[in-house]
């Protein structure tokens, strides 16, 4: 596998969970970003400014990436950039349907033991297998 660094993706799973606990800690909400983002386009009275903090704070992480250390973002995507708008698309269906997404689901619902979440990380977890196995393998990635 070209490109994984065991130690950095710990570091960042790691903050990442300390990000989830701190939020529901703190603010006794699930760091969910399909939900997150959702409350920011359908906005409540009194309930977006934490919202767009922590969008906001998402956004300056990668800046900082992107500035300190620019070749972690080199990113090669071998399939067309309609595939990528069509998978990013169908993303978004699947956390509508599946009333949540991989941030929600899968790492603060998996860590509270949630049956529904752990349902969940099953099927994107499947569906993901199934996808890349049928993209890299049957359909040569379009």
């Amino acid at each position: 596998m070209e490109g994984f660094t065991p130690v950095l993706s710990t570091i960042g799973g790691v903050l990442i969970g300390f990000a989830a606990i701190a939020l529901l800690y703190f603010n006794g909400r699930i760091a969910g970003i399909s939900g997150i983002m959702g409350g920011v386009l359908r906005p409540l009275k009194g309930d977006t400014l934490w919202r767009a903090v922590f969008l906001l704070g998402l956004m300056t992480g990668a800046a900082l990436i992107v500035l300190l250390h620019p070749a972690a973002m080199d990113l090669r995507f071998d399939v067309s950039d309609s595939t990528i708008i069509l998978g990013g698309f169908l993303v978004g269906i699947g956390t509508r349907i599946g009333t949540g997404c991989t941030s929600g689901h899968g790492v603060c619902g998996v860590g509270r033991m949630a049956p529904r979440s752990l349902a969940a990380s099953a099927v994107f977890v499947g569906f993901a297998i199934a996808t890349a196995t049928m993209v890299r393998h049957v359909w040569e990635g379009f």
